[in-house]
């Protein structure tokens, strides 16, 4: 019988705004605030904290290769130190046209590591979250709410 896996990294009640205020460095808090805004005109929904640090909008449903479930944030970011990174799952394999358009980044499995949005043609960024979306309700359960 499967069972439902409890990640360390979980949503939470705590506020997405408070949190992208007290971040101190200028140009971050500014990118973040636009990553707010592009990501919840593509979701349509309230972004929600996921752990410290992740700003998600949706969740999804996976399933393990012995069956066992969890759930995630369907898409997001992170505003690090180093700069933005944000998550597409389960991944950005076969997205290699529209990430030649993007700008400087660095790829992870399911995460984009950018140094800002200073140099990153926002256009394609927001073709990349959609495209990714629609790849994920493709294959999984998703809940936008």
């Amino acid at each position: 019988m499967a069972k439902k896996v409890q990640l360390k990294t979980r949503k939470n009640e705590a506020s997405v705004h408070a949190f992208v205020s007290t971040i101190e460095d200028r140009r971050l808090r500014i990118d973040s605030e636009q990553l707010l805004t592009l990501f919840e005109d593509i979701t349509g929904v309230e972004p929600k904290m996921w752990g410290g640090s992740i700003i998600g909008f949706g969740e999804y449903t996976y399933y393990r290769s012995n069956g066992d479930q969890g759930t995630y944030l369907a898409t997001g970011f992170s505003p690090r130190k180093s700069g933005p990174t944000l998550y597409i799952m389960p991944g950005y394999q076969n997205y290699d046209a529209i990430l030649q358009r993007l700008g400087p980044y660095k790829l992870g499995k399911s995460c984009l590591y950018l140094k800002s949005l200073e140099n990153i043609d926002l256009t394609c960024l927001k073709e990349l979250i959609e495209t990714g979306l629609k790849d994920l309700k493709r294959g999984y359960a998703t809940s936008f709410d």
